[in-house]
């Protein structure tokens, strides 16, 4: 079988990741703890998608306001509200859920849904009005929150994932990182999906070192080794060949 490949728009990360991109249809999860980049990450390759590619793109956000993405991401010249115009970028907004006393309805807005399926919808939606290649949804962690028990959330995240891949676009799922090294958390979502990117950050003599970790990525050969990263005016850069 022909495998192809999306490049991810990332300087660095395509040469890390074999030279290719991420393999087309997969579900990449990105972890990270708050500032490490993580939704500058999911924009940078929703828009290098749409402006160098040709892949217009979905973002998901349910906990954060669009106009917030669209305002903080203009820092790095990128006109999503553009993007928008020329519909090859949609934002589907989720606002925060409330559970109801029924346990698998939830309360988005003023209206009921039953969220697995309700949200998929959505995306559908979504996919369509801009024939999107690319999708992004920020952040599972919430998502999770809507799923008190383990076995339920875990029941929910496979159905998630499941019928995420049978839309045939490349999607990457945001996260919150639960610690950094060999004794941070590991979650569900890490063992289910074909791959895993981690964003650490912590402080090395008084400054922040912010590194970048491919954990897995199915049908590639990686380089798994932790490369530094920044967040420069033109987004992030991540060094491929530097070391920690």
């Amino acid at each position: 079988m022909v495998v192809d490949y999306v490049p991810t728009g990332i300087p660095g990360v395509d040469k890390i990741l074999d030279g290719k991109g991420f393999p087309r249809g997969h579900i990449i999860l990105v972890s990270g703890g708050p500032g490490s980049g993580k939704t500058t990450f999911a924009t940078q390759f929703l828009y290098t998608g749409a402006t160098q590619h040709n892949e217009s793109g979905v973002y998901v956000t349910l906990d954060e306001d669009p106009m917030d993405i669209k305002a903080n991401m203009a820092k790095y010249g990128w006109d999503l509200k553009k993007l928008e115009d020329e519909k090859k970028l949609v934002f589907i907004n989720v606002p925060p859920v409330h559970v109801l006393p029924k346990q698998d309805w939830v309360q988005i807005g003023s209206t009921e849904y039953k969220l697995n399926a309700e949200l998929v919808e959505m995306i559908k939606r979504g996919i369509e009005k801009v024939n999107a290649k690319r999708v992004v949804v920020d952040t599972v962690t919430i998502f999770k929150l809507h799923y008190p028990h383990e076995v339920e959330r875990i029941y929910a995240m496979m159905e998630l994932m499941k019928d995420l891949r049978s839309m045939g676009c490349t999607i990457l799922l945001i996260s919150e990182l639960k610690g950094t090294g060999w004794n941070r958390e590991h979650q569900f979502e890490e063992y289910s999906t074909q791959g895993v990117i981690l964003l650490h950050t912590f402080l090395k003599d008084s400054k922040i070192v912010r590194v970048f970790q491919v954990e897995k990525m199915r049908g590639l050969a990686v380089d798994n080794q932790p490369r530094p990263y920044n967040i420069s005016a033109k987004g992030i850069e991540v060094s491929p060949s530097a070391t920690i």
